[in-house]
């Protein structure tokens, strides 16, 4: 009888393991999340001549994304990767945007927390708010509002958004149609990303990169950056695979050293590994790695002038450059993560410009196009470059500093990518 009986308990057991690994797969086959939308946050830019971090209190702040992929349920995370203190969310809403601040109020719902209508994310944080049953077609701007009843410094920021934000007044306009009197500001605050759930063939792509990705030199809310264009592509070819381009840029960001934002290697598994539905990566990074070593001396307070730049002593080899990118391919291989390298735009004329760093872009191009570790090869040097003087971009191609293209150019980027590798079905749901 004794045996009989712990036979009946270890069975009893083995099936009490082994139902939510059954449950857990079978909610995958019905559906995942994905992201549909993100943004790289980053502490305040340390640049001379910004404004300094905004501080909020008792204030609504309504950010405006555009989600590349559409559906029925939606989800909001939040980030206080930077925080010095624990965020208060006192309340926050997604809806669709009209116009402007102004939202349509029959889509508006208000986000929740675990069944709470507010959170404090602690420090170094990100927070999933509960799902919410709310149709976004795919393209469609969203507003995110969220209400801040205590004193916050915005430490996690993004600061080139693609859209304006609006600031109220002292109030929680969170779900209210419009906000009034709003000001401006042209960045997002603790907003991460944007995720969908849905049962059909989609993925996400990561642009993984600098200000060049970020799409410094585009009209902000025009939607002209090359990322944002890319996804227009994938729109228009209206094949079998949905798939969102999540811009990962970070406006000064280098591989190997901190500087706006955390290296690319440290940000790494933040910015892409923990997106979910992440299937590719697409890495345009390195010309700050090479341009801020020989960034010209400013003059300081008291009018000398020093010998060297700020980062004179981080200058990178192509071998650096290389190892750094071959950590990336690595790092995505071991997640079933493809990579496709881009290689570097052309930037003589740029203020950080040398022959000694025009050496190395030329050199790690050339292990981008034919080193064999990259899945693929997006030819963005070949695209914009100025083929009487291929160390320089193409004059309309550029924006006017000789590094950030204009909006032709990021045109010219975008169209230089093979859809078909892309879309192509040696990938992993």
């Amino acid at each position: 009888m004794r045996g009989k009986e712990l036979t009946v308990a270890a069975a009893i057991f083995l099936l009490a393991t082994l139902c939510p690994f059954a449950d857990a797969q079978q909610r995958k086959d019905q559906g995942r999340w994905v992201s549909a939308w993100s943004t790289a946050v980053h502490a305040p830019l340390p640049f001379p001549g910004l404004p300094p971090s905004p501080v909020f209190e008792n204030q609504t702040i309504r950010m405006v994304v555009r989600p590349m992929l559409g559906g029925q349920r939606v989800r909001v995370r939040f980030s206080n990767a930077n925080g010095s203190s624990a965020l208060e969310i006192g309340a926050a809403h997604v809806a669709l945007v009209d116009h402007g601040s102004s939202i349509l109020p029959a889509t508006d719902h208000a986000l929740t927390f675990g069944g709470h209508s507010s959170v404090k994310v602690p420090i170094g944080a990100s927070m999933l708010s509960d799902p919410v049953d709310m149709k976004v077609p795919p393209f469609n701007e969203v507003s995110v509002s969220i209400y801040l009843p205590q004193r916050a410094s915005a430490s996690t920021v993004h600061y080139w958004a693609q859209h304006e934000t609006y600031i109220s007044g002292h109030g929680d306009y969170s779900g209210n149609r419009e906000i009034p009197e709003a000001s401006i500001k042209l960045s997002w605050f603790w907003l991460a990303d944007m995720e969908i759930w849905t049962a059909d063939r989609t993925g996400a792509v990561v642009t993984l990169g600098d200000s060049i990705t970020d799409g410094v030199g585009a009209k902000q809310g025009d939607y002209d950056d090359w990322p944002d264009l890319l996804a227009k592509r994938l729109k228009m070819d209206g094949g079998a695979l949905r798939m969102a381009v999540l811009n990962e840029g970070i406006g000064g960001n280098r591989i190997l050293h901190d500087g706006a934002g955390i290296n690319a290697l440290a940000r790494f598994d933040r910015d892409v590994l923990a997106q979910p539905g992440v299937t590719d990566v697409i890495v345009l990074e390195g010309i700050n790695d090479i341009g801020w070593p020989h960034m010209k001396p400013r003059a300081a307070n008291d009018g000398s002038q020093p010998k060297d730049g700020p980062f004179a002593s981080e200058g990178v080899s192509a071998a650096d450059l290389i190892a750094g990118m071959r950590q990336i391919i690595d790092r995505a291989h071991e997640h079933n993560i493809r990579v496709f390298g881009a290689t570097l735009t052309p930037y003589k004329g740029a203020d950080y410009f040398s022959a000694d760093g025009e050496a190395v872009r030329r050199e790690v191009n050339e292990w981008i196009r034919a080193g064999g570790a990259f899945d693929g090869v997006f030819d963005f040097d070949a695209a914009v470059r100025d083929p009487s003087d291929p160390e320089r971009f193409l004059p309309r191609l550029q924006s006017g500093d000789w590094l950030h293209p204009s909006d032709a150019g990021y045109s010219a980027m975008a169209d230089a990518i093979d859809l078909s590798i892309l879309t192509s079905a040696k990938r992993e749901y």
